[in-house]
């Protein structure tokens, strides 16, 4: 069964990619304004203006910091600015979050973007009832914070491009909860080497496993246990 991209919706906005670079619990509905590039210039007017001048290692890192958050917010690239996103997204829900539609992730599962992206693990968030029920092909059920978190402790090749795709039921609170915590902590473990990551493309299947079973309920798509 031959599954093709539709059309879809330019990748979301780069004030949304801001959202989700620098605080994986921020809310969907979080102010846009006070992006990471104003407070990093309101801290360094803060500095520059005390009673004595930064020194000149401060203000390097500053610079430094200044541009490598605006490199990600102009170029709108995946969050540690290396590269672009290797698949195209949906506006979604969630907007602090990259979405993929159900025809982007039958695409995945069939192998379409191997030339793109050596390796892939599909998250499933829901509970192992639910996984046991029948799951995306490939997926793996990990449902807890301390199943996600070590997803971190797995040894990566350096030269391997990683993706991950979380999703649950409807994508609307597991997956995009644990999509959230696993960005946090990957910024907290890499927080010495800005703005290095060991996961920086990561996507949320849209309208979660139901959507997906809903349009593909064909064995080489879906997993039955």
């Amino acid at each position: 069964m031959d599954i093709f991209c539709k059309s879809l919706s330019p990748r979301a906005s780069a004030n949304a990619v801001r959202k989700s670079l620098f605080s994986g619990k921020r809310s969907a509905g979080a102010d846009v304004n006070s992006s990471p590039i104003q407070a990093l210039k309101k801290a360094r007017h803060c500095s520059e203006t005390g009673n004595k001048a930064l020194p000149t290692s401060h203000k390097n890192l500053f610079n430094n910091i200044e541009q490598a958050i605006e490199t990600l917010e102009l170029d709108d690239k995946v969050a540690d600015g290396s590269r672009d996103y290797a698949l195209p997204t949906i506006p979604g829900r969630h907007q602090d979050l990259r979405s993929i539609s159900p025809e982007v992730m039958a695409n995945v599962v069939s192998g379409r973007f191997t030339h793109v992206f050596s390796d892939v693990t599909i998250v499933d968030c829901r509970y192992p009832y639910e996984f046991e029920g029948g799951h995306i092909k490939g997926a793996v059920n990990l449902f807890t914070k301390d199943d996600v978190n070590a997803l971190l402790d797995k040894p990566l090749n350096g030269d391997k491009r990683h993706v991950l795709i979380f999703h649950c039921e409807f994508s609307s609170e597991r997956g995009p909860k644990m999509y959230r915590f696993l960005r946090s902590q990957d910024r907290e473990l890499n927080k010495n080497q800005y703005p290095a990551l060991l996961f920086p493309e990561v996507y949320l299947l849209h309208g979660g496993y139901m959507a997906f079973f809903h349009k593909f309920k064909v064995k080489i798509y879906v997993n039955f246990c």
